[in-house]
């Protein structure tokens, strides 16, 4: 009974401090977009070169969150959980705290990039510790309640920017000192303990090229990155192109993006908190992913129908949009589920950010059918990316295998043994 006990009471805290960690991560992680035009006007901007001058900043983040996943992914399964949860905090609240005295649009996007390099190592280190932890009946509602919670920092990161007179120095300053203080939290974390028993086997760890290397593991690999592309296509270009969308829709210049993504995380985290229990109980992860599919196709009509018509329609319709993506738990849990023990950090902390990484090509796509001489061309052009995002999505989706009932304790290459 007492060890019992015990292991729950290790639970409870690898999940509370993995979700803090996430809320941090995402507060820094998304400051960007909610200061973007003051912060890059202020910086040496012009109205004219913002939109090109924010796609720069926010595509050398996500540049460096792509090369940062494989690089904490690798070390996560050479050294462990724990040291990508310490080392990669360190990297990004430093990154974030030297935002707070850049003086030119080069040295924003330099310090988005190492902050970028360190955000990445966060949410897949804290759901492999977490999903090696948890019994298999639990796992979905403990890395829900990870992302739910730790999506909430979008929301803080929106009020921090409200509450300080809109100093968005200070509030990247505010979240390098959220990561230090979080670092005393995790001392108390214990190793997952499947990678402690792999550590003392000969079996490779972390290696990136076997998701290459065998015909079935890439193929898992791939599709795993595949079926989590709505997510940024819609925060990336709707949600935080929603003040452009408004005026081309209704004429609005009034909409403010950043409260736009603070309504749409919030309700992304009120979407990733229940998906774990929809899936719990359908027990399945893909019919609870099916049906978050299915929201998100009915809001994205919303959001291009005449119905989106006002400033607050705007933000509610930002909100189901936002809701109808809270399956990014979910996802990541998927991913590292369909792993063995010895290459699971590395596929959880890739995946995640090889979606991410994938925002800079989705916005490629947006921006040169934004330049085409439509008579609506930005609307066309968000609805015509959708489209192929969405198609892509459902034919990866229909190949991806279930993973709810799957033991985790394993190793890949043991298929390739004799």
């Amino acid at each position: 009974m007492q060890l019992q006990k015990n292991n729950q009471s290790v639970f409870n805290i690898a999940v509370v401090v993995a979700a803090l960690g996430y809320f941090v991560d995402i507060y820094d992680l998304l400051l960007f977009t909610i200061v973007k035009k003051t912060s890059v006007l202020a910086v040496g901007a012009t109205p004219a070169t913002l939109l090109v001058d924010s796609t720069k900043i926010i595509n050398w983040q996500m540049i460096g969150l792509l090369l940062g996943g494989i690089i904490w992914g690798v070390l996560g399964d050479k050294k462990g959980r724990l040291s990508v949860l310490f080392g990669s905090i360190i990297l990004y609240s430093a990154a974030n705290f030297i935002t707070g005295f850049i003086q030119t649009v080069d040295q924003y996007a330099m310090c988005r990039f190492v902050a970028g390099l360190g955000l990445a190592g966060e949410l897949g280190a804290g759901i492999t510790l977490v999903s090696e932890l948890l019994p298999k009946n639990k796992r979905g509602i403990g890395t829900s309640l990870v992302a739910g919670i730790g999506l909430f920092g979008a929301v803080a990161a929106y009020f921090t920017y409200q509450f300080t007179d809109e100093n968005w120095r200070l509030c990247y300053k505010i979240g390098g000192g959220l990561g230090i203080l979080l670092l005393f939290l995790r001392i108390s974390v214990a190793e997952s303990g499947m990678f402690n028993e792999v550590k003392k086997s000969n079996v490779q760890r972390g290696n990136f090229l076997m998701f290459f290397n065998n015909a079935e593991r890439f193929k898992k690999y791939f599709l795993a990155i595949l079926i989590g592309l709505p997510t940024w296509y819609v925060i990336g270009i709707l949600v935080n192109q929603s003040d452009r969308f408004g005026e081309a829709m209704f004429g609005s210049t009034t909409i403010d993006s950043g409260r736009s993504i603070m309504f749409a995380y919030a309700a992304i985290a009120i979407g990733d908190i229940l998906i774990g229990f929809v899936s719990q109980y359908f027990k399945s992860r893909k019919k609870a992913l099916l049906l978050f599919y299915f929201l998100c196709v009915l809001s994205l009509i919303i959001f291009f129908s005449s119905v989106n018509n006002s400033d607050t329609r705007m933000y509610i319709i930002c909100s189901l949009l936002g809701f109808s993506t809270g399956f990014w738990a979910i996802f990541v849990t998927m991913g590292a589920e369909q792993f063995g023990t010895n290459l699971r950090a590395t596929a959880a902390t890739t995946i995640p950010n090889m979606v991410r990484g994938a925002l800079p090509l989705i916005n490629l796509m947006f921006l040169n059918l934004f330049q085409k001489s439509w008579e609506w061309p930005l609307i066309k052009a968000g609805i015509v990316t959708g489209i192929v995002v969405l198609i892509i999505t459902f034919i990866a989706f229909y190949f991806t295998e279930e993973t709810f009932h799957k033991d985790l304790n394993y190793t890949e290459g043991e298929e390739l043994l004799p």
